[in-house]
């Protein structure tokens, strides 16, 4: 969770749970805008009774029309990112919820400070079990940009993701800087997660996913699933497709 200072007698989420109910509830007060971002995100603070918390908010009415993404449906793609996350049990991408907001509906997520002295650029290239299990993940839902900056290490050790709206495309799309394991046999952890998640995915999970993304969509994660088991294997690039972001960070 953040580790922002609060006023006395409020309190920052203790959990995730905790976490997600301020995110449904809670009474959003925007602060400012990211102009850095591609699509409108803003932040603001976040409070429900005694919780109180820093959140993103991504309203659909700010995103911007991309070629290969149907209009309007990155906000979706953000939630559907953040229900595989919760699937697979390593709490990749911060609570994330869609909800009515001060700008319409659209993507509200817990905003996490990571770690300062963590140094990025040399961080994404080390052998982190945390990062490992970002890269399967990423391949799953197929994500588009995973750039440094989209990495959040934590001073415990967790590593969070964030920035998932243009996931979950039907044409091999992942580009990513967590090619260190490319062609390497998977962990005997991501093996039974993946066999839980293909599990879900042909059954609640993917009912989940129905509400946000395509049919078609959905049945091409399942596919991912299915090949990333067949194979063992982290996948290598496709060479149909830039393998890493840029900018990089």
């Amino acid at each position: 969770m953040s580790e922002q200072p609060v006023e006395p007698g409020l309190r920052p989420p203790a959990d995730d749970a905790e976490a997600l109910l301020l995110l449904r509830e809670g009474v959003i007060d925007l602060e400012g805008r990211m102009v850095d971002a591609s699509n409108v995100t803003l932040f603001g603070t976040i409070r429900c009774g005694d919780i109180v918390g820093e959140c993103v908010y991504k309203p659909v009415a700010g995103e911007r029309p991309l070629w290969d993404f149907p209009d309007g449906t990155l906000a979706g793609r953000e939630i559907s990112a953040f229900l595989v996350s919760e699937a697979t049990g390593w709490r990749v991408v911060p609570p994330t919820v869609l909800r009515e907001a001060p700008f319409g509906p659209g993507m509200v997520q817990l905003w996490i400070d990571g770690d300062e002295d963590v140094d990025l650029p040399t961080f994404v290239r080390r052998d982190e079990p945390a990062l490992r299990r970002m890269a399967v993940f990423d391949a799953v839902v197929n994500n588009a940009d995973r750039k440094g900056g989209h990495i959040i290490p934590m001073p415990d050790g967790h590593v969070y993701g964030v920035d998932h709206g243009i996931c979950f495309s039907v044409d091999p799309k992942l580009r990513t800087l967590l090619w260190r394991w490319a062609g390497t046999p998977l962990t005997a952890e991501a093996v039974e997660v993946l066999e839980r998640l293909g599990d879900g995915l042909r059954g609640d999970l993917g009912e989940q996913l129905h509400e946000h993304l395509t049919r078609r969509e959905v049945w091409t994660t399942q596919q991912r699933v299915a090949e990333l088991l067949r194979t063992g294997r982290h996948p290598e690039p496709s060479g149909e497709w830039p393998a890493l972001p840029w900018p990089p960070f």
